[in-house]
C-alpha cells in the first residue's frame, strides 16, 4: 500500500475487518451496516459489530429460546418477540460477563451506555424500515453517567515533561539506550501533541508533505475524513525542523516512505507506540496522574481556553462537531472564572486608617 494516505489505508483495513465480523452475525445485519455507512466511520461500525455480537451471545446464553441456536440463525421475527424487560436483563448482564475465552469482562457506565446505544441504533433502523413491528430498545433508558474528573497537566508539569523528554533524566538504563536513538523524534512528537491538541491517530497519520512551514500549519484528517489545517507556534516549528533534519538521513521501510514519524523499525509509528511513549515520560514527571495522549489534548484545550476564553475557538481547533461537548469538558474552568469575579468589584471603599 505504498502511496496510499494513512487514513485511507486504515479505512480499508477497518472495512475488511468489519466484513469478517459481519460474517459471524445474522445475514440481515449486513443491511444495517450498509444503512448506517453514510453517517458513521469504519471504526464506529466495527464497534457496533462487536456490540451486536455481545447482544446475540447474551440471547444464546441467557434466553432458553435461543440456547441451542447458532447466532447466524437468529431471525428478525424472533427479535420482534424481545421485550423491554429482556433488554433490562441485558443491561444487568453487561456489568459482569464472560467472553469466548471464559475471561471475565467488566463494563462500567460508559461501556454499558455504548452497547445500549448500538442496540438502539440497530432496532431503530429495522423499525423505520418496517421490518420490525416492535422497538423495545426505545423504551430503555440509557444508564446515568457520572462525570469523570478531567485529568490534565499543569503548566509546570508540561515544562517538566518536555525537559524530561529532552534530557532523558530518570529513565532506566535500558530506556536511556533507546532514548539516545529517539530523543529528537520523541521531543518533536510530544511538542506537537502539546502544542496543537491533535488526536494521536491524526498525529501518527501525518506525512512529511502535510507539514507546511511557510504557513506554520499541518494538514490532518479529522474523524469522518474531513481535511483541515491546524496551526502551530514557534516551539513546535523548532522541534519539527530539528527532527526533519534527522529524518532526511533515515531509510524508511517500503510503503512507509512518506510517514513523518518513524519507529525504530523504520515504519510509520503506531498509536500504541505513541501511547507507550507518553506513558513512559509522564510517569516520571507526574506518577499520580494517568497521562495518555488524550490527556495531552485536554491540556492543550485547557491552556487555549484559559488564554482566550473563547469556547467556540477551542471546539473548532480540537475538531469537536458539537460545541456542547467542549462546554461539558471545560465547565469547571468556567466556574473558576466566575468565582474569580467575586473579588473584582468593590462596593465600598476600605476605611482609611
Amino acid at each position: 500500500m505504498a502511496n496510499i494516505p494513512y487514513y485511507e489505508q486504515k479505512d480499508r483495513e477497518n472495512t475488511l475487518h468489519l466484513r469478517e465480523m459481519i460474517r459471524e452475525l445474522p445475514p440481515y445485519c449486513s443491511d444495517f451496516f450498509r444503512g448506517i455507512e453514510p453517517q458513521t466511520s469504519s471504526r464506529t461500525r466495527i464497534a457496533y459489530a462487536y456490540d451486536m455480537k455481545v447482544f446475540f451471545e447474551f440471547l444464546r446464553k441467557e434466553n432458553p429460546v435461543f440456547g441451542s441456536m447458532d447466532i447466524r440463525d437468529i431471525t428478525l421475527e424472533q427479535l420482534d418477540q424481545i421485550r423491554a424487560g429482556d433488554l433490562e436483563e441485558y443491561m444487568e448482564y453487561l456489568k459482569y460477563r464472560y467472553d469466548d475465552k471464559n475471561l471475565e469482562v467488566v463494563n462500567k457506565e460508559r461501556g454499558i451506555m455504548r452497547k445500549i446505544s448500538s442496540l438502539k441504533s440497530f432496532y431503530n433502523y429495522f423499525y423505520r424500515q418496517e421490518r420490525l413491528k416492535n422497538n423495545p430498545a426505545a423504551l430503555i433508558k440509557l444508564p446515568k453517567l457520572h462525570e469523570k474528573e478531567i485529568i490534565r497537566l499543569d503548566i509546570d508539569e508540561v515544562a517538566a515533561l518536555l525537559d524530561t523528554v529532552e534530557s532523558g533524566d530518570s529513565l532506566t538504563k535500558k530506556q536511556r539506550d533507546f532514548h539516545e536513538k529517539t530523543q529528537v523524534r520523541d521531543l518533536a512528537l510530544m511538542t506537537l501533541l502539546l502544542g496543537t491538541g491533535i488526536r494521536v491517530s491524526e498525529c501518527v497519520g501525518l506525512d512529511i508533505s502535510d507539514v507546511d512551514f511557510k504557513n506554520s500549519g499541518i494538514r490532518i484528517h479529522r474523524k469522518g475524513g474531513k481535511e483541515v489545517t491546524v496551526y502551530f507556534g514557534d516551539e513546535v516549528e523548532e522541534a519539527l525542523l530539528r527532527y526533519l533534519d534527522q529524518r532526511k538521513h533515515m531509510i524508511p521501510s517500503e510503503g512507509h516512505e512518506n510517514a513523518l514519524f518513524l519507529s525504530l523499525q523504520m515504519k510509520r509509528i503506531s498509536v500504541r507506540s505513541v501511547e507507550n511513549l507518553v506513558k513512559k515520560y509522564a510517569r516520571i514527571v507526574t506518577p499520580l496522574k494517568r497521562i495518555t495522549p488524550h490527556k495531552l489534548r485536554s491540556t492543550y484545550g485547557t491552556s487555549l481556553y484559559q488564554e482566550t476564553g473563547d469556547i467556540y475557538l477551542v471546539a473548532d481547533v480540537l475538531g469537536h462537531t458539537d460545541v456542547n461537548t467542549t462546554k461539558k469538558h471545560y465547565a469547571a474552568l468556567d466556574d473558576a472564572r466566575r468565582r474569580s469575579a467575586r473579588d473584582k468589584v468593590r462596593l465600598r471603599e476600605e476605611p482609611s486608617e
